[in-house]
């Protein structure tokens, strides 16, 4: 194993021994030996993510004026057959021969690949890695048969038992259940929890008054049966999503506070630059990646701003972040641009955000299967000449020849879009029957049946499927890479390492702890009574009135990512002061205890920084930081 791999192994190995003792998250149903991709938040975890979802609603909902909804993750089956999840949503699983233990193909061919292109003792030729260079760049493409094929040229195994493993087949990565009693309703555990939005745009719409753009916004729980959950809350069964769907018209994708982020830069990894010799991302102004069409349009361009400026603020190390946009073969063939939000962790590049231009698909799917338009209207300020597409069907014609199957055939024309039109016409025009699907079944319509063609008309407005842009954030993801980020190792007593969180006042956990300096029952009241405070002034704090040495003490709250620690002392008694120190820099000063949650206060809002809060008050010798 490569030096760099051990370092890698060695830092997870450190971590998560933290994160499970201080319980920030542990596997679930640990004692009957746990699920693996399921795991449950302790209180640490639990408020690290109660944090970041309260400031993405700041930072998103109520800054964008978004409609927040909460939605059922049960889902009937037809809503996941309209949006496709039924058919494609899969991955490729093989399966050990003699043990039956299931594998995610792309993911063994990967690590085959890998393993290949790092031994030490490889006779491979420069012809031969360049090979497996650009297949393991390719994985994602390979479809069922060619992914089968390159895993036997290569001789995958499965890497547990080296048995032989069986040919790849597609898995639905949906969990299926029955709704109600009879169990005659097929349903699933949502995938995404963009549908339940599509679902009820046309209600949405008529909340905002009919008028476009607008965004809504849900937070809550999704489900993939993963075939081999690993990278603890990188991949699991269940996890939380915070996703927008902006809903806006086509042909006007600006946005009215482009120009606030438009000189904003952040690292842009696009088609071509991943193509390119360097591959390596671009530092690059938002205005300036619209202006060269990197990036499709403002609205896009914006939602990524407005990522960068959220994961800032979280405290992610925005220098191990990057925007990669999506390569063709990776794009849905509806979608106009996509990117994702990439964080950097032990693990590699992390996708954690995607944020897709994904136009009309959506609600032109859910409007053809509910036979429900979901559409909005323009109103023009004076009518004018325009060209519009007019489809209009031989009634009299389809009767005879479909009798009652005729009205869902007249339905399916007027719910077609203009380019399922068009392609019907060219089919028309070429001489040809087209085929059209109405209620679940196939009908070849002739010429005859249906006239397709384009006239001048005056209109004062026009209907339209708006398009939709969608931010999805991955919370787990997030968390995890910053805790990642946040982790670091410093000396303690007698040359001991001392593991930290740096976490932001704005995600710790716990914003700061009070101590007494030794178990003294005034000491003790007068702890309490500055925590009663700090709680009266909703600041999240722990009262520590423990009899080990005060720098133990801060070892224990660092190592959950308090930023603040409050000590009152026997001059506490004298003046009313207290020390006050900043977990980073072990810096103290003395202050009035009165002053404490307003201080406090002050440094979670990021309304005062720790270097004003040291020019106002005398600095104090730090006591205990290695005892």
């Amino acid at each position: 194993m490569a030096t760099s791999e051990k370092k890698k192994e060695a830092f997870r190995a450190t971590l998560t021994t933290v994160l499970e003792r201080r319980l920030f998250f542990i596997p679930s149903f640990k004692i009957y030996g746990g699920v693996k991709g399921l795991y449950d938040f302790g209180p640490p975890g639990c408020a690290i993510k109660q944090n970041i979802t309260r400031f993405w609603r700041e930072h998103f909902v109520l800054e964008e004026a978004m409609l927040e909804v909460e939605c059922p993750a049960v889902t009937p089956e037809v809503v996941l057959q309209a949006s496709g999840h039924v058919e494609r949503f899969t991955d490729f699983m093989v399966t050990d021969m003699k043990t039956g233990e299931c594998y995610r193909a792309d993911h063994l061919l990967e690590a085959a690949l890998e393993a290949l292109l790092d031994d030490p003792k490889s006779t491979l030729s420069e012809e031969e890695r360049k090979e497996v260079a650009d297949t393991l760049a390719s994985v994602e493409e390979l479809d069922c048969e060619a992914l089968g094929a390159t895993m036997t040229k290569y001789g995958v195994k499965a890497p547990d038992t080296k048995n032989d493993i069986s040919a790849p087949f597609p898995f639905n990565l949906m969990f299926k259940t029955s709704i109600g009693p009879k169990g005659d309703m097929v349903g699933y555990l949502r995938p995404e929890t963009a549908q339940n939005i599509f679902v009820n745009f046309r209600d949405l719409l008529y909340y905002n008054g009919g008028k476009l753009p607008f965004a809504a916004a849900q937070i809550g729980q999704s489900f993939r049966n993963e075939i081999s959950p690993r990278a603890g809350l990188l991949r699991v069964r269940e996890f939380t999503q915070a996703e927008i769907e902006h809903f806006l018209n086509p042909s006007d994708k600006n946005h009215p506070k482009f120009s606030n982020i438009k000189d904003l830069t952040a690292p842009l990894f696009s088609r071509e630059l991943q193509k390119s010799e360097e591959k390596a991302p671009k530092e690059m102004s938002f205005g300036d990646a619209v202006a060269q069409k990197m990036i499709a349009n403002e609205t896009l361009a914006y939602f990524m701003a407005r990522t960068f400026l959220f994961m800032q603020n979280i405290g992610i190390d925005t220098s191990r972040l990057r925007f990669r946009q999506h390569l063709e073969h990776e794009m849905a063939h509806y979608a106009e641009d996509c990117w994702d939000c990439e964080l950097h962790s032990s693990y590699g590049w992390v996708e954690c955000v995607g944020l897709a231009d994904r136009s009309a698909f959506d609600l032109r799917a859910h409007s053809a299967k509910s036979k429900t338009d979901l559409v909005a209207h323009e109103k023009f300020s004076e009518p004018r000449m325009e060209e519009v597409l007019e489809v209009k069907p031989n009634r009299k014609e389809l009767g005879v020849k479909f009798k009652t199957a005729m009205k869902a055939i007249v339905e399916q024309l007027a719910a077609m879009c203009e380019e399922d039109s068009m392609a019907v016409k060219a089919k028309f025009d070429a001489g040809e029957t087209a085929s059209i699907t109405a209620d679940g079944s196939e009908y070849e319509l002739t010429a005859s049946m249906v006239e397709i063609k384009r006239t001048m008309k005056k209109v004062s407005g026009r209907t339209f499927t708006p398009s939709v842009i969608e931010p999805s954030f991955g919370i787990g993801r997030i968390i995890y890479c910053l805790l990642e980020h946040a982790f670091y190792s410093r000396e303690g007593e007698g040359n001991e390492a001392r593991t930290v969180f740096r976490f932001k006042p704005l995600v710790a956990p716990v914003k700061a702890t009070v101590f007494s300096l030794m178990q003294r029952d005034e000491l003790n009241d007068a702890a309490r009574a500055l925590s009663a405070a700090l709680t009266a002034a909703r600041i999240a704090n722990i009262v520590d009135t423990g009899s080990t040495t005060v720098g133990k003490r801060y070892a224990r709250t660092d190592e959950i990512g308090v930023p603040f620690a409050v000590t009152v002392d026997f001059a506490t008694l004298q003046d009313g002061t207290v020390t006050l120190r900043e977990r980073d820099s072990m810096v103290q000063v003395r202050l009035p205890s009165d002053e404490v949650p307003e201080v406090i206060g002050g440094l979670v809002r990021e309304a005062t920084s720790w270097e004003q809060v040291v020019e106002r008050y005398p600095e104090q010798a730090a006591a205990g930081e290695g005892s």
